[in-house]
């Protein structure tokens, strides 16, 4: 069993929910980028998402795409990412790590050398975002073999098809995206998103995550309700920018621990006090 789908499966046993926090690596600094993974954990992370910066990331609004722009800016490349992993891993041999990213970044590393280089470091599962699961085919068995969790996306516009392909390809989890758009933009639709849920489970077997635009612990709180999995990025990076590491690593762990509260909690008891 993986680190993941171990992961996924104490949570459900003890009927809580999965915590997933996003952080691009080399954002605020690069030599803080370990300190604030273990941060998180000890906040009550259950699975950490680390971005790989990129030039260009399409599906990423801007509070993401500045911190990629600083991680550059230090000259972070996907092969300091995996040597962050690396050594988080030396620390932390429970907690998942999940990269997530773009074609372009593995494509110049070599994709099998790539994956090679994930799992020496200890990664868990691999998004990519331009990588549509129709041509994954091969991506995904070369991670399988490697014992590495395929991870794809899902959306409100995905089709029946698509979701089947999901289905066949991926493992560990599935990323549904609450909302068109990019990270960090709109506004939630709790109920919504939970109709959606229950639709995608006739499809797809795996535990749901849902990302994009959870901001607060009331919305993460409501989203949980119905996912197996919050996933939380944007607003996470938006309260560390302008911090230096440790005000920064601070803020995030803080955020953190807030929404593990509000998704732990119990549902409130209904008001039956006379109309």
């Amino acid at each position: 069993m993986s680190r993941i789908d171990a992961t996924f499966a104490a949570l459900a046993a003890s009927g809580r929910k999965a915590l997933i926090p996003f952080v691009t690596a080399g954002d605020p600094s690069p030599g803080g980028t370990v300190a604030l993974m273990h941060a998180l954990v000890a906040a009550g992370a259950d699975i950490v998402e680390l971005g790989v910066p990129f030039s260009d990331p399409m599906a990423d609004g801007p509070v993401i795409q500045r911190a990629a722009e600083r991680a550059l800016a230090h000259g972070v490349r996907l092969a300091d990412v995996l040597g962050w992993v690396r050594e988080f891993r030396a620390a932390d041999p429970r907690t998942p790590v999940v990269l997530m990213g773009y074609a372009n970044p593995i494509e110049r590393f070599g994709s099998e050398a790539f994956v090679d280089a994930a799992a020496a470091a200890g990664v868990d599962g691999v998004l990519v975002v331009d990588y549509p699961p129709e041509e994954s085919a091969e991506f995904a068995r070369t991670l399988h073999a490697r014992d590495i969790d395929p991870i794809f996306l899902l959306a409100p516009t995905s089709t029946e098809a698509r979701m089947r392909e999901v289905d066949a390809l991926a493992s560990g989890y599935v990323y549904y995206v609450s909302l068109t758009g990019v990270t960090g933009a709109g506004h939630l639709d709790a109920a919504a998103v939970a109709q959606r849920l229950r639709a995608l489970r006739a499809h797809v077997r795996l535990p749901l995550g849902v990302g994009f635009g959870i901001r607060d612990g009331a919305s993460a709180a409501a989203l949980a309700a119905a996912a197996d999995a919050v996933i939380i990025g944007s607003r996470i990076i938006e309260l560390m920018e302008g911090l230096d590491d440790a005000p920064a690593r601070a803020a995030a762990a803080a955020f953190v621990a807030d929404i593990r509260r509000a998704i732990d909690a119990p549902p409130a008891a209904p008001n039956r006090s006379a109309s």
